[in-house]
């Protein structure tokens, strides 16, 4: 039998492809499986804030269409990049291990942490999520609208005199950093930067009627992990979240219970709802839209 499996073409996306095709390997040693690279609009406009162009999707549109065609079998993703809701006719399938959920700045040569940074110091991000929570904790920052690709956003650093650059923790440990930049690199802590819903997740996408498929996939499913993307993104979905406003969700699982701790805020990041909801684990998705309703109140109540 053999599956191929549609990934963008980013350093980031093949390696984080190819994790799962090994694992999909030694759970089926039957199976021959095939990598297929597919360029998408966000990988194309480069030159363009992600809250410029307006289109949801942009870094999945072209690979769930190949997947609808039957020129794929399975696409994989960042499950924070996905849109909230699928097309019709494909699913998530099986869930891996979530990686490291923080965000991360690489710092500039002499710096260690936030903390450090001088008065005033650049920060380069394209989210708002972080900007505005980075503003939060410190006013003074002047944050830097940056895109491209993890070794990108690192060289802007010098190339644009930056006193650092946000990325997401599991971007940066899947790929891999010389010691040069690990001894750069600072994890911030989910108190100051609430993640993206799903960030460290990855979206393993399939046909919906593809049992065979689902099948090979089994043997790689984390349920822990499914719990915290079930929350996370049914919050994304009541709240109606886009690269256009700061959207931030974290699950956390402890046993049978669970904790839900989400963001909300206006697009110019002048008003900013954080709250925490908790129940039990089988109710994760409940959770996640009922922890959006009560944010959007408050929303109204903060507008008034």
């Amino acid at each position: 039998m053999k599956v191929i499996v549609g990934s963008r073409g980013s350093k980031l996306a093949i390696t984080q492809t190819n994790w799962v095709i090994d694992k999909i390997k030694k759970a089926n040693p039957h199976v021959e499986v095939e990598l297929k690279v597919i360029k998408t609009k966000g990988d194309k406009i480069q030159n363009v804030a992600l809250d410029k162009i307006g289109d949801k999707g942009i870094f999945v549109k072209e690979i769930e269409q190949e997947l609808l065609e039957g020129k794929i079998d399975i696409a994989i993703h960042s499950m924070k990049d996905m849109p909230s809701t699928l097309p019709e006719g494909l699913k998530f399938s099986y869930v891996p291990k979530r990686e490291d959920f923080r965000d991360v700045i690489i710092l500039r040569e002499g710096y260690n942490s936030l903390k450090d940074l001088p008065q005033g110091a650049r920060i380069g991000t394209g989210s708002k999520r972080r900007k505005y929570q980075l503003l939060k904790y410190r006013p003074d920052l002047d944050i830097v609208p940056i895109r491209g690709n993890i070794d990108t956003r690192i060289r802007k650093i010098e190339e644009e005199n930056l006193h650092g650059v946000v990325l997401a923790a599991a971007g940066v440990n899947r790929l891999g950093m010389d010691d040069k930049i690990k001894n750069r690199i600072f994890y911030v802590d989910e108190e100051i930067i609430l993640p993206a819903p799903a960030q460290g997740i990855l979206a393993i996408e399939i046909r919906k009627d593809d049992t065979k498929i689902e099948e090979i996939l089994k043997p790689i499913h984390h349920e822990e992990s499914k719990t915290q993307a079930e929350a996370e993104r049914g919050f994304l979905e009541a709240i109606e979240g886009s690269c256009h406003i700061p959207v931030g969700a974290l699950c956390t699982v402890n046993g049978e219970e669970i904790s839900i701790d989400g963001l909300f805020g206006l697009e110019d990041g002048s008003v900013m709802v954080r709250k925490i909801v908790k129940g039990k684990k089988e109710e994760a998705r409940e959770l996640g839209l009922k922890l959006a309703e009560e944010i959007r109140e408050e929303m109204k109540n903060v507008e008034r």
